[in-house]
């Protein structure tokens, strides 16, 4: 076992001292020591409930015979960051999960982890870390939390951000908005729409690094703490068979995420944190591969913000091992590969069936014939963007419109609310990348207001920022180069005429490339937003958003 390195021997009687001062028994030291990664925390609903999960894994730990030692990881709520500046840290806060895990795992020498995360970038900082360490490791998500209920009407953060706008633009009262806002989060567990925190817990499984339904089991229910359980039994087996990560993390299991990303509509965020992973597995997936998916893959589901179901509802119709069985029935998915069930994704899904085909359409009568997400590229973003193609309304699949230029979220949203936009209009926020950012804020804030204003279907926005899983509209992001690496966003003044052809890929600016090129010559690097401390350090080393915003 790894853990022999630092608890067998005369050599390591030290190390043994320090393991009976926590109280460890003899028969605990000898057994395989399982590191219980919790990102539990008072702030975020996702998580305030994960001392639940931890309990129910370590007692699957030991009812198989392992040590469970628990350890933590931070969490930060995109929703309480948005739209300030402590947006600049989720995904910042991804390579410090990652890194920190890294460190506690080695430097203790775990024979397993069972990495209990359920947000946006912790979900995917955990599973990197996974890939990285390549020692036995399983994923078990804290679960959604329901929808809430207001008038009759169905309820989730998006709901709430967006009635921000409504109430500005005088369409619901105060009083209406704060109903909406107490009922909007009616509990624990992460947003109850397909935003990136349940898309990203769903990859887990699709991965094959969690066990099924995973993510979409709702956080307050029995089921959930029962998944606990089972996971820290899994853990045991997999340390003793020597099971890990990259046997499960091959290019054909991310092949399967991307299918089911597709098949789902997923957050555009998992074109950022798939790569990811992947890069600490040594694979390479580069973006057109999601897009090449997307062209053959149908969407079956329509989950809030596409639709109006949630993830509660895409639960009861059978969860991920349904949505998974059905798209193998036109053969988009390699069966045949192991996951951490030590069982096969074929064997793993073999009995599962739709149970509501309103809410998981069959692949003869899909919602719409291509996937969820699409990836554009043009004279505007030469390495690419990424848009929600699913949440995006018919007539805006291709639009036209001048410019109106930020260079940052504050300037766009104060602009929306003071209606200096039009219909029409193309809103371009930059300055906002990975390393403009610094940190890629996400623009839920822009997005919600221009949808609550009734805009979403006349105005497109576009960012080399991102967007929370939340948003919908012709919103496009990820644009590639990012400004501040002086890409073509960065050159753009307010008129220039965008063009927007979703159904064909493609992203523009009505500019010639002798204007374009003249334009580069006159730009130059604005100062950094952020010149210390961690942020400083991150925009130094992050990589641009069309290779998931890795470090190097």
């Amino acid at each position: 076992m790894i853990s022999d390195y630092i608890k067998k021997g005369p050599d390591r009687a030290p190390t043994r001292s320090l393991l009976y001062g926590i109280g460890l028994t003899e028969k605990e030291i000898d057994q395989p020591l399982i590191g219980i990664v919790n990102s539990q925390n008072e702030i975020v609903a996702g998580h305030i409930h994960l001392d639940n999960i931890a309990q129910a894994a370590k007692i699957g730990v030991a009812m198989a015979g392992g040590t469970p030692i628990e350890f933590p990881a931070i969490g930060i709520c995109d929703g309480i960051a948005m739209g300030h500046k402590g947006m600049k840290y989720p995904l910042a806060s991804r390579e410090l999960i990652a890194d920190s895990i890294e460190a506690m795992a080695v430097a203790h020498g775990f024979d397993g982890l069972v990495l209990i995360p359920n947000c946006d970038k912790i979900v995917p900082g955990m599973m990197m870390a996974a890939a990285r360490l390549n020692i036995p490791c399983i994923v078990v998500s804290g679960g959604p939390m329901y929808a809430g209920r207001y008038n009759g009407k169905t309820l989730d953060y998006s709901s709430c951000i967006e009635s921000v706008a409504s109430f500005k633009a005088g369409i619901i009262t105060e009083d209406e908005l704060e109903h909406i806002t107490k009922e909007a989060c009616p509990g624990c567990g992460s947003c109850s729409g397909l935003f990136t925190a349940n898309s990203m817990n769903c990859m887990a499984e699709a991965l094959g690094l969690a066990l099924p339904y995973n993510g979409t089991i709702p956080a307050y229910s029995g089921a959930r703490v029962a998944l606990g359980k089972q996971a820290g039994m899994r853990i045991v087996d997999m340390v003793k068979n020597g099971l890990k990560p990259r046997d499960i993390l091959t290019k054909e299991a991310f092949i399967n995420a991307i299918t089911v990303d597709m098949g789902m509509a997923g957050s555009t965020n998992t074109v950022l944190h798939l790569p990811a992973i992947a890069h600490e597995a040594g694979i390479e997936l580069e973006l057109d591969l999601f897009d090449e998916i997307s062209r053959k893959t149908p969407c079956l589901t329509k989950l809030s913000p596409s639709g109006h179901h949630h993830m509660e509802d895409l639960h009861l119709a059978g969860g991920i091992p349904a949505l998974m069985k059905e798209l193998s029935k036109k053969g988009l998915l390699n069966l045949n590969i192991i996951t951490a069930t030590g069982k096969t994704v074929g064997e793993n899904i073999k009995n599962a069936e739709i149970r509501d085909k309103s809410v998981i359409r069959t692949i003869e009568k899909p919602y719409r014939s291509e996937g969820g997400l699409a990836i554009l590229r043009g004279n505007l973003a030469p390495d690419g963007a990424v848009v929600k193609a699913a949440a995006v309304a018919e007539e805006m699949m291709q639009h036209e419109g001048p410019a109106k230029v930020f260079n940052s979220e504050e300037e766009a949203i104060e602009a929306i609310f003071n209606n200096k936009i039009k219909k029409g209009d193309v809103v371009v926020i930059r300055y906002e990348g990975p390393k403009g950012g610094p940190g890629m804020r996400e623009m839920l804030s822009p997005t919600s207001a221009i949808a609550g204003m009734g805009l979403d279907k006349d105005v497109a926005l576009i960012t080399d920022g991102r967007f929370s899983g939340a948003t919908r509209g012709a919103s496009i992001g990820h644009v590639s180069p990012e400004a501040m690496e002086g890409g073509p966003i960065a050159l753009i003044q307010d008129g220039d005429i965008i063009s927007i052809d979703i159904t064909n890929r493609r992203l523009d600016v009505k500019l010639s490339e002798t204007e374009l090129e003249e334009r580069k010559k006159n730009w130059k690097s604005p100062e950094p937003k952020v010149k210390t401390g961690y942020l400083a350090r991150y925009a130094r080393m992050v990589t641009s958003a069309n290779t998931g915003a890795v470090l190097k």
